[in-house]
């Protein structure tokens, strides 16, 4: 499968799996699964066609690992990111002292003023190292790196989850835990 075809696949599956099952007309359990073969029938039947080979490879190379398959692999889901309504059945977790978020330079303002929110998805989404956040924030435009309090917000009693693919999840930083890193 070429890149193109890759990545064409993994937005649509990101669309479909974290915002949008009812798009194709499945339903996500409670956890975010849905059982592959109808998975992919559900997108053939939408127009969007491609093999159980085409998934496997898409979850296999995806370099932020947004899918997951059960350990059975009759199953898959996304690995976080939802708008809607899922519970990934991640147990609290201690953060390592210092996490990351990457944003655009034009939401800095509202950033510092109301702190980190989900807004539409479940939980604010915080990466381990700064590298990540510069290209999560480098999506959206001028790539900004705020450094968050991680060690301090456990302490202050917020829980920490961190899924499958390694991205870290919390209700929300307040803005006194957040600090903007000068740019590298």
């Amino acid at each position: 499968m070429d890149e193109k075809a890759t990545v064409r696949i993994s937005r649509f599956l990101s669309m479909v799996l974290r915002h949008r099952p009812e798009a194709v007309g499945i339903t996500l359990d409670e956890g975010g699964w849905v059982d592959v073969d109808v998975l992919i029938a559900a997108c053939a039947a939408a127009g969007r066609r491609f093999s159980r080979a085409d998934l496997d490879h898409v979850v296999a190379t995806n370099n932020k690992r947004r899918f997951a398959y059960s350990s059975d692999g009759r199953r898959i889901r996304a690995s976080q990111g939802h708008s809607v309504e899922v519970d990934l059945g991640l147990t609290p977790a201690a953060p390592p002292d210092v996490l990351y978020h990457g944003t655009a330079s034009g939401t800095l303002a509202a950033i510092l003023r109301e702190g980190l929110r989900p807004m539409d998805r479940q939980d604010v989404h915080l990466s381990a190292d700064r590298e990540t956040a510069v290209r999560v924030g480098a999506r959206h435009g001028r790539p900004v790196v705020l450094e968050v309090d991680a060690a301090g917000l456990a302490a202050a009693g917020h829980t920490f989850r961190v899924s499958a693919n390694g991205v870290w999840l919390t209700d929300r930083v307040p803005p006194e835990r957040l600090r903007v890193l000068p740019p590298r």
